[in-house]
């Protein structure tokens, strides 16, 4: 892989004529279905649903990134749209569980067996590599988060379901591969956020939900969106058990809480994704103030080990705001890579 290449975590801003913005902004991330955030009658949803994807793939081509999402703009959050899709999932009947800012929040009730019956985002991903020259990654909630999304009324303990999801998430990943996805990355941020209980499973749970796969896979965590947790933690007590696990790619949140990149030499065996563009900072940096994040990254890691991003997924920044930012990643990463060719 070629140094320094630049990608995004995964969402990016969907238009207000698809969404309900002050809806989407004024609450926690949904974990079961919510339909009213959408604008559109469900009889023209799918197309306008493809038009903002359009949107989103020609914004990052423009803004210069070269590993492409479709930007989640059929999903209401990261995470709702893949877990509710599975058997087993009863959302008519939701549970709750506390959200990491503290607050409960209603999430799946999970009432018997987990099972993956359909490919939940190989139309996605087929419609990104249909409409892209460039890299295109795919991204799916990770089955440790998942499980802590989840009111568990049918295993016997939270590792259980983990295992369970695992298995549904590696017959989705699987399918992704082939249609084509080059990368497909799990979302796993209560890795950080829960991290006394990731020791426990959460490595099992991953090697099995990648267990097979032949594509290049990632993992992302981080402290949570910048718009929904104000209350931070510090810190990754669970980094560097990261570097055992099955995912080549780790990608981490890093330019907003300033983090001690330091940390970075305990991921020898892995690639980094590397937030080095700050959702919290109400205005898009320089190309410069990124340039000088990726020297620091450069003094713990080589550039062939290296991929630029920012520091998690853009859903809830202004689309000005997120194109500018990107287009300073893009840009800031260019001014490296010249220096280190």
């Amino acid at each position: 892989m070629e140094p320094l290449l630049t990608t995004v975590v995964g969402s990016y801003p969907q238009p207000g004529w698809l969404v309900d913005r002050e809806n989407l902004l004024g609450r926690l991330p949904p974990r079961v279905r919510a339909r009213e955030i959408w604008r559109v009658d469900p009889a023209h949803l799918e197309e306008a649903q493809d038009d903002a994807t359009l949107l989103a793939i020609r914004d990052m081509e423009r803004a210069g990134i070269d590993i492409i999402t479709d930007g989640e703009m059929r999903r209401e959050s990261y995470s709702n749209h893949f877990a509710t899709a599975l058997e087993g999932m009863d959302t008519g009947n939701p549970g709750y569980a506390l959200d990491r800012t503290g607050h409960p929040n209603p999430v799946p009730r999970v009432a018997g067996p987990i099972r993956w019956t359909r490919p939940v985002l190989k139309r996605d991903i087929e419609f990104l590599r249909r409409n892209t020259d460039r890299r295109v990654k795919i991204t799916l909630p990770g089955p440790f988060t998942m499980a802590q999304q989840a009111q568990n009324g049918h295993y016997a303990d939270d590792r259980g379901l983990a295992l369970a999801l695992a298995g549904a998430v590696n017959q989705e990943v699987k399918a992704l591969e082939a249609a084509g996805a080059d990368v497909i990355q799990l979302d796993e941020p209560y890795l950080q956020a829960r991290h006394e209980s990731a020791k426990k499973y959460a490595l099992e749970a991953i090697g099995r939900a990648l267990d097979g796969v032949r594509a290049a896979t990632a993992l992302h965590t981080c402290f949570g969106y910048a718009h929904v947790v104000k209350n931070r933690l510090t810190g990754y007590p669970f980094l560097a058990d990261l570097n055992a696990c099955a995912a080549q790619q780790i990608s981490i949140e890093a330019a907003q809480p300033g983090l001690d990149l330091s940390i970075l030499e305990k991921l020898p065996g892995k690639t980094i994704i590397l937030g080095v563009v700050s959702l919290g900072d109400p205005k898009a940096e320089s190309p410069e103030t990124v340039a000088g994040r990726i020297r620091d990254a450069l003094r713990h890691v080589p550039p062939e080990r290296l991929v630029l991003a920012p520091d998690c997924g853009m859903k809830y920044l202004p689309r000005g705001l997120a194109f500018e930012k990107l287009r300073a990643l893009a840009e800031g990463a260019r001014i490296v890579r010249r220096e280190v060719s």
